[in-house]
């Protein structure tokens, strides 16, 4: 029988929009689920600030009655505005390898955007660049980290069949962590060892951390500005940023550079939780708490979360300086290896930071764009 398409209505089309992955990935080793008491926050208007300034609409395909995809559209009236595009989303696609499901879901999502004015569509991308982005296209074989997307591998080849071509890649890079600091870091550390007015925070505590969260993502509003779907985040969307990450980040993986009293460059790293939130099925209760705070504690694989240098100090070694702190810290803890999170094939300054430490591209992700 043929394919229908609707929008989701109702708190029973929501379970299945939410928990309809699961039953696309079984039996897909590396998928990890999502932790569904944080899935249902972020799909709930009242608990998710960016619905505020986005349109947005869930749909499901069904087949004999039966879910067999999803998808979501998302007009960032914020981001559009700022940038003159009249570009709509999509995000959070799936379905099984049946390009007629994804036929339908994909132009359900183009006919919505046309009504809405819009002239292209844009995707996989979420409200902004800290929501899941892009299809991977590569490194099929390599554990996800978190909040990166697991796609089967079909998913690019269903997409390009509807006419999306390649807008811009994301690479994710992988390296081993030296038995010692490299020497150019040292030496680069050097410059500032002598400077009063100069100091690296570490931390011990999240209770520590705390004070610094908002100067964190108030530099992160002043120097992502450029970067491909990046939204400068408001008070609320502070609010439930730090209500959704800081209890899992460990304070010890955070450091911070301090010049004259003004915050100037920052990184968060964290332990690799992946394992542990696949062994919980992404239930904290009443055990996946456990594994999730297990995997932490020995987890041998970092993830670069964020990072950022104040625009009007980089080229003096900041980025350096917290490498080596991090560094560090991953000794210390035992940590084997870095994984840098997802890197903007443009942010060519980044990728040659990261290839002197001898990383090697781990994983690629596409975001596909069309006319509409």
């Amino acid at each position: 029988m043929s394919v229908t398409i609707r929008a989701v209505r109702g708190r029973k089309d929501l379970r299945t929009f939410i928990h309809l992955p699961a039953r696309l990935h079984r039996g897909h080793t590396n998928w990890v689920p999502p932790v569904y008491m944080d899935e249902y926050s972020f799909f709930n208007q009242r608990k998710n600030h960016s619905f505020s300034y986005c349109d947005s609409i869930l749909a499901l395909a069904f087949r004999n009655g039966k879910a067999v995809g999803r998808i979501m559209g998302l007009i960032n009236r914020r981001y559009n505005e700022k940038h003159n595009e009249p570009h709509a989303r999509f995000s959070f696609m799936e379905c099984p390898d049946d390009q007629e499901v994804a036929h339908g879901l994909i132009r359900f999502m183009e006919d919505w955007a046309k009504a809405k004015g819009m002239k292209k569509m844009v995707g996989p991308l979420g409200f902004s660049d800290k929501d899941p982005q892009g299809f991977q296209i590569a490194g099929f074989e390599y554990p996800p980290i978190l909040a990166t997307p697991c796609n089967h591998p079909y998913m690019p080849g269903l997409i390009e069949n509807e006419g999306y071509v390649k807008k811009v890649d994301l690479r994710d890079f992988l390296f081993e962590v030296p038995d010692k600091i490299p020497l150019i870091y040292e030496k680069i550390g050097m410059r500032f060892s002598h400077r009063a007015d100069f100091k690296v925070i570490e931390f011990n505590s999240r209770h520590q951390l705390k004070p610094y969260i908002y100067k964190v993502f108030e530099l992160m509003n002043h120097t992502y500005t450029n970067i491909y779907g990046f939204v400068p985040l408001n008070k609320e969307e502070m609010d439930e940023l730090a209500k959704r990450y800081l209890p899992a980040i460990d304070p010890a993986f955070v450091k911070i550079v301090i010049i004259a009293d003004e915050m100037v460059g920052f990184v968060v790293g964290l332990p690799e939780l992946s394992r542990g939130i696949q062994r919980s099925r992404g239930y904290l209760l009443p055990f996946g708490w456990w594994y999730i705070l297990r995997e932490m504690k020995h987890s041998r694989q970092l993830t670069l979360l964020l990072g950022a240098v104040k625009p009007s100090y980089r080229g003096m070694g900041i980025d350096a300086v917290m490498g080596i702190k991090m560094l560090e810290t991953c000794l210390r803890r035992k940590i084997n290896h870095i994984e840098t999170h997802l890197i903007l094939e443009t942010n060519l300054k980044m990728i040659a930071e990261v290839e002197k430490l001898g990383a090697r591209e781990h994983k690629r992700f596409r975001i596909y764009e069309r006319e509409i």
